[in-house]
């Protein structure tokens, strides 16, 4: 088990979208697509991992997994501080 743990830390996902609702966006909710995760049992396996965000001065807004996203290995992440627009299609890593 120790060894599926390691390799997932360091793993790069993609921002889809901000979760999207009937009242509007939630920008402290985004929707990460990883490489190689296909299916919702692989993706359950990444919730409650910690995910950082960075922006190109260095900046990072951290945020965790938190729930699954329909069952083709889409996740929702919640993240502490709204994300800016120029985060979508950007990599976020997840750091533990």
């Amino acid at each position: 088990m120790e060894q599926k743990i390691k390799t997932l830390i360091g793993l790069r996902g993609y921002i889809l979208s901000f979760r999207r609702g009937g009242g509007g966006d939630y920008p402290k909710q985004v929707l990460i697509k990883f490489p190689n995760i296909n299916n919702y049992k692989e993706a359950a396996r990444l919730l409650g991992r910690k995910v950082v965000w960075r922006n190109n001065k260095g900046n990072e807004i951290r945020g965790v997994i938190r729930r699954l996203h329909g069952k083709k290995g889409v996740v929702v992440a919640y993240f502490r501080k709204p994300l800016p627009g120029q985060a979508l299609g950007t990599e976020v890593f997840i750091v533990g």
